[in-house]
């Protein structure tokens, strides 16, 4: 979330100075802005660890005060209520500082948000996340906009909220995702009613948009969180695999001995064959390992289904659960199996007690009686 574009740009305002810092970065911008972004977007994906960590977690509010902080400085100066001395070179920045703070916030957000997601079933929440985050870079005149600052900005709060109040109390559910709502609402309730002192005729002339656009994007992520739409942050799944045995080693021990069959040489990234030969009377196991939170305990399902090629339909066979208490780096680690297993396609999701999909796993069974040397591992 530090990225690159920011640290670029502060080294030039505090090594080079103002006017010569703004002849630099203007000059050279078509050049600096992709590659501050692609550099940015990497150093978030190698730095973000754990999303319950206090550095993170610091770094997230301090943009969002960047962001705040902007939107009241800008208002204030348009509106001419502010004269200090240097006010006129610094806050012609403000618009770029802002951009590069919603930036490093998006950043974040999609790196964070698509470990805790399964493509096939939380892509539109993705895909708009993605979208704030390439489309940053050509939002700088908009930033401009008190609709438009005040909305992305509520976007972001929101955002944070989402992962911050599990977090923070050690609950998830639906009310702490409505609670996650409200407490954005009253954030940005509190920045509209200082511009409201400062500006109140921009206030006045932009609450009827104001009002929609909020209130549209609040109704949208309620929408997009009981449709399974929005990932199941702050849970993550770190691992998961489909296994001929899964065993503890000893009742003192956590660590677990697996087998399987090893994917066929030119599959060269990746470990397991998505092809299952299944002996007679043998069991399918299915082991994963899910992040949480350290406060965090919830309820984790494995939803067996299978496809049915008349029907041309994944049809749910069972979901078998198990518990998991958050803190450890590595994953919360269970396994379910499934005995009498019909030769076919099958997918194996794991998901939460609200059916919202962490990740899954495809396979085809094989009735055999001979599969092979199986590999070995210790988890």
């Amino acid at each position: 979330m530090l990225s690159l574009d920011r640290f670029l740009f502060a080294f030039m305002v505090f090594s080079s100075g103002i006017n010569k810092t703004k002849d630099i970065y203007f000059k050279y911008e078509r050049y600096i802005t992709p590659a501050a972004f692609l550099a940015g977007f990497i150093w978030d994906n190698l730095t973000l660890r754990r999303i319950d960590l206090l550095f993170e977690n610091l770094t997230f509010i301090w943009n969002l005060l960047i962001v705040g902080v902007g939107i009241i400085l800008i208002n204030g100066y348009e509106a001419g209520l502010i004269r200090w001395r240097f006010a006129d070179r610094f806050l012609k920045f403000a618009p770029l500082l802002m951009q590069f703070s919603f930036g490093g916030l998006f950043s974040a957000f999609f790196v964070f948000y698509s470990r805790s997601a399964s493509v096939f079933s939380s892509w539109p929440f993705l895909l708009f996340l993605l979208v704030l985050f390439v489309g940053n870079d050509f939002f700088r005149k908009r930033y401009l906009r008190l609709t438009f600052q005040l909305s992305v900005f509520f976007i972001a709060l929101f955002s944070y909220s989402v992962f911050a109040l599990p977090v923070l109390f050690g609950k998830m559910g639906a009310v702490v995702f409505i609670a996650s709502g409200i407490v954005s609402l009253l954030v940005i309730g509190g920045v509209i009613f200082l511009l409201w002192k400062i500006v109140p005729e921009k206030v006045k002339k932009s609450q009827h948009a104001l009002v929609f656009c909020i209130g549209g994007i609040f109704f949208a992520f309620q929408f997009s969180y009981f449709a399974n739409v929005i990932p199941p942050i702050p849970l993550s799944l770190k691992e998961s695999g489909i296994y001929h045995s899964v065993e503890r080693i000893s009742n003192d021990s956590y660590i677990y001995k697996v087998s399987y069959e090893r994917a066929p040489w030119y599959l060269f990234f990746e470990d397991q064959s998505s092809v299952f030969h299944l002996e007679p009377d043998s069991k399918v196991y299915i082991y994963s390992a899910i992040f949480a939170p350290t406060k965090i305990e919830t309820l984790i399902l494995h939803r067996w289904l299978y496809f049915d090629a008349e029907k041309k339909d994944w049809i749910e066979m069972s979901r078998v659960p198990f518990s998991i208490s958050g803190g450890r780096d590595g994953g919360y680690r269970g396994y379910t199996y499934k005995s009498s297993v019909k030769p076919g396609k099958w997918r194996v999701e794991v998901i939460n007690d609200r059916g919202q999909v962490l990740g899954h796993r495809t396979f085809k069974v094989v009735e055999d009686d001979l599969i092979g040397e199986l590999a070995t591992e210790y988890k």
